[in-house]
Order: C-alpha cells, then structure tokens, then sequence
C-alpha cells in the first residue's frame, strides 16, 4: 500500500522573488512594515530570519495576504 498524502513544505521567498511575486518595490514592502511609516500594514505578512543577515518570507503568508486584499476589493 503506497502513501498518496501530499507532503507540504514550505517555501520561503527571498526579497528579489517576494517583489517579482506581489508588484511593490523594495521601498514599499519595508514601508508596509515599517509601523512608523503612512504606508505600513498591520496585515502585511512578516518576514522570517534565515540567517544573520537573511531574511525570507513564507510563501503561503504572501498567498493569503494577496487573497485578501482581493477579496477586500470585491467586496467593495
């Protein structure tokens, strides 16, 4: 018998793939979490450290923040 469970593993997204992924510039993300900042929002998902100078972000985070703001928008 063979086990067909998918198996998840999370994906991080480095900075360069996060801006690719989501259209906002490096300025606007940091500003998005930056709570000091006009733009900053609370629901902006956090990054992670990967190391001592490496951050990422989790990918399926980036996914549901994008679902929201959409759903956001529709209900507009």
């Amino acid at each position: 018998m063979t086990n067909t469970e998918a198996v998840f593993y999370p994906r991080i997204l480095r900075l360069k793939q996060l801006i690719d992924r989501i259209g906002l510039g490096r300025s606007t993300i940091y500003d998005r979490m930056d709570t000091q900042s006009p733009r900053y929002d609370a629901t902006f998902p956090k990054p992670i450290k990967l190391g001592a100078a490496a951050i990422g972000w989790i990918d399926s985070e980036i996914t549901t923040w994008l679902e929201q703001r959409m759903s956001a928008k529709e209900a507009r």
